[in-house]
């Protein structure tokens, strides 16, 4: 079981501006850097989305893969909740798919996907995280999955 501690130093804002700056540069900027700036080491995600690797590497491949199809993908933040170690946000992300993505070439469609994550923090890198994505709507709206 993971223990919530304050990490020594940081404070809840630093957290929430990690977990803010790590989301704008690998999901709205494309920067790919990101996962190495922001995630520590030992990530461990507890719930990949689309299939990728639960560490740093499947990440990146998450952000590329998002990046690509959808160049001008963005996230609207709802809440931005931080406790000590733990930061949860509340989204819908959005975007047009202009490259291939799952299969699906290019649609020109605007999807969007709400979520929540919830990441913990260490020493001002994020080392964990938890998510539920709605991945079955965002397959619907793909034409993947009849709606």
């Amino acid at each position: 079981m993971t223990q919530t501690t304050q990490n020594p130093g940081q404070t809840t804002e630093q957290n929430k501006d990690t977990v803010r700056q790590f989301i704008d540069g690998l999901f709205t900027k494309g920067e790919l850097g990101a996962v190495d700036t922001y995630l520590a080491e030992d990530f461990i995600n507890h719930d990949p989305p689309f299939g990728v690797t639960a560490d740093r590497e499947g990440m990146r491949t998450a952000g590329a893969m998002m990046r690509t199809a959808f160049p001008d993908w963005h996230s609207e933040l709802h809440q931005f909740i931080a406790e000590a170690d733990i930061v949860v946000e509340r989204f819908t992300a959005s975007g047009t798919q202009q490259g291939e993505v799952m299969g699906v070439a290019p649609t020109g469609r605007t999807v969007s996907l709400p979520g929540i994550n919830i990441f913990r923090l260490r020493d001002g890198r994020i080392v964990e995280r938890w998510g539920r994505l709605d991945e079955l709507g965002l397959l619907r709206q793909l034409g993947i999955v009849p709606a």
